[in-house]
């Protein structure tokens, strides 16, 4: 298995050139194709004198909006350079509709994160939350301030669940040129999360992986965030909302934890 089509998100926010430098380098180790996608929704004139008038307002805000999309395709064509070829996808529509129907031809896709103080990333923004949700893709979650992504050394973070084996699936690629992989398994059902299976699962595949059955903490999210600092890994793979995105928001959860303030790449699967 490799990745032969990868598909990133384009907006304007402030981390956007390095998110496509990121997706950039991953086409060139796996010789995939790189699409740039982006796209947002014209809004439908809320006061209009007539049918003409409506139109009229409607197109002016669709000739806006391609603009933007314009734009856009600039940023990525300017940013894509290590890319080994290229595509644009760019589309009057919902952002988060248009970019999981453009997932149907992408093996990962690469979305940002943004920190609170960044820039506004205009119509052309979208959360990883949602798409997660949606795309049945994995998703790669591309922090601020990251421009490149080795993955030598990644974190599996581990539960026994439909999203982690999809996520240690869809990570492959990347777990079969590591130099380390830790899978780490947390709290007090660790040893029965079957991590040592994954671990040998993985080693079957040339990885050079170990199991770490990790103590219970106050946030299964922090604890694996603590443990990539300490082993200097510079990627997470975990599976997403386990639960589902209404209790994550309310209670809180692995997922909310690792999306809000991870400051590696986190590959994520749903």
């Amino acid at each position: 298995m490799t990745y032969a089509n990868i598909l990133v998100s384009v907006d304007f926010a402030e981390g956007a050139p390095d998110r496509v430098r990121v997706a950039a380098g991953l086409a060139h180790r796996f010789d995939a194709l790189l699409t740039g996608v982006a796209a947002a929704d014209a809004p439908v004139p809320l006061f209009a004198h007539d049918v003409r008038d409506a139109h009229a307002q409607y197109e002016r805000a669709r000739g806006e909006i391609q603009r933007e999309l314009e734009r856009a395709q600039g940023l990525f064509a300017r940013s894509a350079g290590e890319a080994p070829r290229t595509a644009w996808r760019g589309g009057v529509d919902s952002p988060l509709a248009y970019l999981v129907e453009q997932a149907r031809a992408a093996d990962l896709l690469v979305l940002g994160r943004s920190d609170p103080t960044d820039l506004d990333p205009g119509p052309l923004g979208i959360l990883p939350g949602p798409v997660l949700m949606e795309a049945a893709r994995p998703v790669l979650v591309v922090p601020p301030d990251v421009a490149d992504l080795p993955a030598r050394r990644i974190v599996v973070a581990w539960k026994d669940t439909s999203e982690a084996r999809r996520a240690v699936s869809g990570a492959l690629p990347f777990i079969r040129s590591a130099e380390q992989v830790f899978v780490a398994s947390v709290g007090d059902c660790a040893r029965s999360e079957g991590a040592q299976d994954v671990t040998a699962h993985l080693a079957r595949h040339g990885a050079p992986a170990t199991t770490h059955l990790l103590s219970a903490a106050a946030s299964d999210g922090a604890e694996i965030l603590r443990f990539a600092r300490q082993q200097e890994a510079d990627l997470i793979v975990m599976g997403a909302y386990g639960h589902s995105r209404l209790r994550e928001w309310a209670f809180g959860g692995a997922t909310r934890d690792v999306l809000n303030t991870a400051p590696i790449c986190c590959l994520m699967a749903h």
